[in-house]
C-alpha cells in the first residue's frame, strides 16, 4: 500500500494520527490572542500550522536522518480549552491541561500562553534555562494597564522565578523598547542577542552562545514567529523590519543538540496576514526541527 499524498493526510500536525494523552509527546493548539496589542488573529495559528506541516512529512530530517513521525510516539491532542475574553481564567485553564503531559510542543495563539506553559513545568522541573526567539524582549511590567498580554510574559516568568534569568537567552530582538525596560531585563541576567548582532555572526557561534548560556539543566524553547523577518513571516501580529532569515533560525536551531529541551511553543502566526502560507510552513518546520532534535538526543 503506497502512503498518501501530502494533500490528503488528516488534518493534524504532521498527519499523526494517536490523540492519547500519556504519548512519549503531545502536540497541542492554544488558540488564544485576547492579549495581543497589535493585530489579532492568532487564535487560528494553530490549524494553520497543523495544515503546512503536511509538506514535512514525505521523508527525513536531511541532517539527522531521523524522521520524527517515526522516531518519536507523537499525538496530536487537538486544541486546549480556554476561558473566552478572560486571560487570567484561560491561563489556569491551559497551565491544568499542559501540567500532566510529558512532553508538550504547543502551537500557539498568542504569546501569552507561553506564562501557563511555564508555570506548568516549573512546578515539575524546577526553574528552566530558556531559548527565546523573538523580536521583542517581552519583560514590559504590563501592556497599556493590562498585567497579562502576549508583551509581559518573560517579566512574569521571571517574578515568579520560572525561569532562571541568568540561564535565559534572547535571540533577534529588534522592535522599539523603552531603555528602562531593556536595562531592567539585563539586570536581571538575561542575555539578549540582538537581530543586528546576530547578522554579524554565524549561526553556529550563537548556537554556541545558545549552549553556553542555557548549560544543562532543564530548558524550554519558545520561538515567537516574528524573530523572522516580515519578508518570512508576514502572517503575525506585530511585525518587525530586519529579522531573522529562516535559514538563520534553522540553522541555530540545528546547533543546538545537546541542549535538555523539555517543551517548547511557537507562537504569534495569524494566518489572515500571510502570503501563500509562507509564515505557517515557518512555524510547523520550527516545530519539525525541534522534533528532530528530540529524537536524536533520546
Amino acid at each position: 500500500m503506497t502512503e498518501p499524498p501530502t494533500f490528503s493526510l488528516p488534518p493534524t500536525f504532521l498527519g499523526v494520527s494517536k490523540t492519547g494523552r500519556d504519548a512519549e509527546l503531545c502536540i497541542a493548539g492554544i488558540p488564544l490572542d485576547i492579549g495581543t496589542t497589535n493585530r489579532s488573529g492568532a487564535r487560528f495559528g494553530p490549524e494553520a500550522i497543523r495544515r503546512a506541516s503536511r509538506m514535512l512529512v514525505d521523508g527525513a530530517h536531511p541532517q539527522r536522518w531521523i524522521d520524527p513521525v517515526a522516531s518519536l510516539e507523537l499525538a496530536d491532542i487537538g486544541n486546549f480549552d480556554i476561558a473566552l475574553g478572560d486571560i487570567s481564567a484561560s491561563l489556569a485553564l491551559i497551565e491544568a491541561q499542559a501540567a500532566p503531559l510529558a512532553h508538550l510542543a504547543a502551537l500557539g495563539g498568542e504569546h501569552t500562553v507561553t506564562l501557563a506553559l511555564l508555570r506548568a513545568l516549573a512546578k515539575k522541573k524546577g526553574p528552566l534555562g530558556l531559548v527565546h526567539f523573538d523580536a521583542h524582549v517581552d519583560t514590559w511590567r504590563d501592556n497599556f494597564g493590562q498585567a497579562y498580554a502576549h508583551g509581559s510574559v518573560f517579566f512574569h516568568a521571571i517574578e515568579e522565578g520560572l525561569v532562571d534569568p541568568r540561564r535565559m537567552i534572547q535571540i533577534g530582538i529588534r522592535s522599539p523598547v523603552q531603555k528602562e525596560v531593556f536595562d531592567w531585563t539585563l539586570s536581571k541576567g538575561v542575555t539578549i542577542i540582538t537581530a543586528q548582532d546576530a547578522h554579524l555572526r554565524a549561526p553556529s557561534d550563537l548556537a554556541a552562545a545558545i549552549r553556553s548560556v542555557v548549560g544543562e539543566g532543564p530548558t524550554y524553547l519558545s520561538f515567537d514567529i516574528d524573530v523572522l523577518d516580515p519578508a518570512f513571516a508576514p502572517g503575525t501580529g506585530t511585525p518587525e523590519v530586519g529579522g531573522l532569515a529562516t535559514w538563520q533560525a534553522q540553522a541555530i536551531l540545528r546547533g543546538l543538540e545537546t541542549v535538555d529541551f523539555v517543551g517548547m511553543d511557537v507562537v504569534e502566526v495569524a494566518p489572515a496576514y500571510d502570503h501563500a502560507e509562507i509564515t505557517a510552513l515557518a512555524a510547523a518546520t520550527i516545530v519539525w526541527e525541534y522534533l528532530a532534535l528530540i529524537a536524536s538526543s533520546r
